[in-house]
């Protein structure tokens, strides 16, 4: 009676495995097929006389094995020959030579060999089951899926799908303005799959400029019917974004689509990614006025292109160059990701200071990357820099406190020097002018002394 037990347990085993973990049949049978005849050939010495039938369906299952019938004197193996007395015993009408096919009952391998099986069963389906879940988020990968937030930790979250499989969710891949609850649903990207150990670990993001191009295909039917396509996304998340779009219909208005009446369309994907900035402008082909229009809202006087160097120069009015920045520079550095291009902002000045000085010709003095990073916020000469605040170079040129602080002393000191010279200038000027005048005066007094002694003289004589 335990030994029927424990062979109704066994294929409880597979049957519950075939309902939970959603395997295909034809794999299914095939593991338990493979490792039914591991079991029958190493309790025999092979299996090649067996013949097993499985229903995964309904966990029936049958092994048969098939037998020569051999004189009763003549038998050498039990497991592939069977004396004519054992086979007429089921058929009084066998003879020599004929094949016979009986069940074999699974009691007959023992019941330790059993419960190996079962744990054979067990680790095998749950390495397909494995396989299975890799190879399935493998193919979605770029794709948005949704699960219920199961744990909260400090580095990630872990969420469920449809299907109960594991997701993760790791805090660097989360907008900095993220916040879930437990039993919450979140949708994401799938970023990567990885298989370590054959243990498969879906990774999911929420920053990634894929999760914000789905969602545009999701929200904008024109962008789903491939009327509009989506040529390049800049993302800050949880700040700013800008997307290029372009339409192949003349007709069709690309910003606007993407926009929707009154911003409808796109308020939908605004709150999924925590109300990010999301600037939608029209792609083109001509490299400046895609520049210009990346730029915006910021009005360009100029842009001069180097191709080689992948850097533009861009000369605007001084009233427009903190629009073209944007707030700690978001916008200089989203049109330089989308882009392509390294864009450096100059102020268009028409009357030029002869004082200001390049901040180049400072390279001796000052790292050439410090000036680089100043260049990036549109200071490109001394007097630049000495006019804009302390705090906004820190913030805006992303330097530390004690560079900016060099970098304002090495060009007030440069001034202070201008300035000394010029005054020692104008002072050595009046003091040449003070010299000539007392000369003249010394002269005129000579000169007034002779015609006195002169006039002494002639009184004199007379």
């Amino acid at each position: 009676m335990g030994k029927k037990k424990e062979t109704i347990s066994l294929i409880d085993t597979f049957s519950e495995f075939n309902e939970l973990k959603n395997i295909d049949k034809a794999t299914l049978i095939s593991v338990l097929e493979e490792s039914f005849r591991n079991v029958i050939s190493k309790a025999n010495g092979t299996d090649e006389n067996y013949d097993i039938i499985i229903n995964p369906d309904k966990g029936d299952l049958e092994i048969w094995r098939n037998r020569t019938i051999v004189e009763d004197d003549e038998l050498e193996d039990p497991n592939l020959e069977i004396t004519l007395s054992e086979a007429q015993k089921i058929d009084e009408d066998f003879e020599v030579g004929e094949e016979v096919t009986d069940e074999v009952s699974l009691e007959h391998f023992g019941r330790r060999t059993i419960l190996n099986l079962r744990q054979t069963l067990a680790s095998k389906i749950l390495e397909l089951e494995k396989d299975n879940l890799y190879n399935k988020y493998k193919e979605k990968v770029g794709e948005i899926v949704s699960g219920e937030v199961y744990q909260i930790w400090k580095k990630e979250l872990l969420l469920l799908d449809d299907e109960h499989n594991e997701l993760i969710l790791p805090k660097t891949e989360q907008i900095p303005s993220d916040f879930f609850r437990k039993g919450e649903h979140a949708r994401a990207v799938v970023a990567r799959v990885e298989n370590k150990n054959n243990n498969p670990r879906i990774i999911l993001s929420r920053t990634s400029p894929v999760f914000l191009e789905r969602l545009f295909e999701q929200e904008i039917p024109e962008i789903a019917d491939g009327l509009i396509t989506i040529k390049g996304i800049a993302r800050i998340p949880g700040e700013r974004a800008k997307v290029a779009v372009e339409a192949y219909d003349d007709r069709i208005d690309p910003v606007g689509a993407c926009v929707g009446m009154k911003g409808f369309r796109i308020h939908g994907i605004v709150r999924e990614l925590r109300n990010e900035n999301i600037d939608v402008i029209n792609f083109t082909n001509n490299t400046t006025l895609f520049i210009q229009r990346a730029l915006s809202p910021a009005r360009i006087n100029s842009i001069t292109l180097k191709e080689e160097e992948r850097r533009a120069e861009v000369f605007l009015n001084p009233e427009e160059v903190s629009l073209a920045i944007g707030k700690g520079g978001a916008n200089i550095k989203l049109a330089s990701m989308l882009t392509g291009y390294n864009i450096e902002v100059f102020r268009d000045i028409d009357e030029v200071d002869e004082e200001d000085i390049y901040l180049d010709e400072f390279r001796d003095e000052i790292d050439g990357w410090v000036i680089d990073q100043l260049k990036k916020i549109g200071c490109s000469t001394a007097k630049n820099v000495l006019a804009t605040s302390r705090e906004r170079l820190i913030r805006e040129a992303d330097l530390e406190e004690d560079t900016v602080d060099e970098v304002l002393a090495i060009l007030r000191f440069e001034f202070e020097e201008e300035e000394t010279e010029e005054e020692v200038g104008s002072d050595s000027e009046n003091s040449s002018e003070i010299s000539i005048e007392e000369i003249d005066a010394d002269l005129n007094s000579d000169e007034e002394d002779t015609e006195s002694e002169q006039a002494e003289k002639s009184d004199e004589e007379v």
